[in-house]
C-alpha cells in the first residue's frame, strides 16, 4: 500500500510525532500511532459500563444541586492536580 500525504499540516505533524518518539521511520511512527489507539480503543470499550455509570452519577449529583459552583471549578481542578497518584 502507498500512501501519498498532500496535506502540509499533517506531513508536519507526522514529522513531529516521528522526532518525538525517535521512530526510523514514518512507517514506524504510524504503527506507534495505531498501537496507541486501538489499545485507547481497547481500554474505553473495556470500561464503558464503568465510565457510563460514572457519568450517570455525576448528572445525578448536578440534579441535586451537588455540583462545584463554576467561580470554584478552576480551584477546586487545581487542587486535584495536586493530589498524589
Amino acid at each position: 500500500m502507498i500512501i501519498e500525504i498532500h496535506d502540509a499540516d499533517i506531513e508536519a505533524r507526522l514529522a513531529k510525532q516521528i522526532n518525538a518518539t525517535g521512530a526510523s521511520t514514518a512507517v514506524r511512527a504510524l504503527e506507534r500511532l495505531l498501537e496507541t489507539q486501538e489499545e485507547q480503543d481497547r481500554w474505553l470499550l473495556e470500561n464503558r459500563a464503568l465510565i457510563n455509570s460514572r457519568i450517570r452519577r455525576g448528572i445525578e449529583q448536578l440534579e441535586r444541586g451537588e455540583g462545584i459552583p463554576e467561580d470554584q471549578l478552576d480551584e477546586q481542578l487545581e487542587r486535584l492536580k495536586r493530589l498524589p497518584g
